[in-house]
């Protein structure tokens, strides 16, 4: 884990310069974001948070959200992970500008690497108008929750494979939210993943969530994910 988000308190002398420390990089962080999305916003830019553990399928979700949109709608890709550009090469063969930001070793983005990644993309985009931003945060559902980036919309993922306890074990991360997707819904039939069940608990959290349930291997509920990444671009963003 990171410095940034708490987990390496030393002692109690020390507490109260690391809490000082925190708020001012927070502030900083957010001073940061809401520059980030004037930028957006001049663009007419959609910029799209997701935010999930590890493997909960947000870059399989990316590349089936492409195929169904790339003839209406111009996307770019920031890709967030510790090390590696597998997932930005995953995009790019789909013929997707993507930027590749590797933290490292810290567990979630900050609004300044969103900041110098939008504009290496924007050299890949060569002066072309982009509709939708996604950025792909490192997967963690601990400290991303605490960092804006600018986005218009902040999405938290979370697959059956993973368990029904999701909501309430990291309730920042729902409470923050606008969208819930429930991932690999194909698979519910072979684990204890109770649908209802989590809908219940992530809604009791944050009542005004958008949820949906889908499968990127089978294709369903991605339609309706789709027409909600449309709307919300005709709605949200002025171009």
């Amino acid at each position: 884990m990171c410095d940034v988000c708490g987990c390496n308190h030393i002692n109690d002398t020390q507490e109260t310069k690391i809490i000082k420390a925190k708020q001012s990089l927070l502030k900083s962080n957010e001073n940061t974001a809401f520059i980030n999305k004037e930028h957006f916003n001049d663009k007419g830019i959609l910029a799209v948070n997701l935010m999930s553990s590890p493997g909960s399928g947000k870059t399989t979700l990316l590349e089936r959200t492409v195929d169904a949109l790339r003839k209406e709608l111009s996307m770019g890709v920031l890709e967030g992970d510790i090390e590696t550009e597998i997932d930005a090469e995953r995009i790019r063969k789909k013929g997707i500008p993507a930027v590749q930001i590797t933290t490292g070793g810290a567990c979630h983005l900050e609004s300044s690497l969103i900041h110098k990644g939008f504009h290496a993309l924007e050299h890949q985009l060569n002066g072309k108008k982009l509709d939708i931003l996604f950025i792909e945060n490192v997967g963690n559902l601990v400290c991303p929750p605490f960092f804006e980036l600018g986005e218009h919309i902040r999405v938290v993922l979370v697959s059956v494979p993973e368990g029904s306890d999701k909501p309430l074990k990291y309730p920042k991360a729902f409470k923050t939210s606008h969208v819930f997707i429930i991932t690999k819904s194909d698979l519910v039939a072979h684990f204890d993943f109770d649908i209802e069940q989590v809908r219940e608990h992530a809604l009791s959290i944050n009542p005004l969530l958008s949820i949906f349930v889908l499968s990127a291997k089978t294709g369903d509920g991605l339609e309706e994910w789709f027409d909600f990444i449309k709307k919300a671009k005709n709605n949200n963003v002025k171009d």
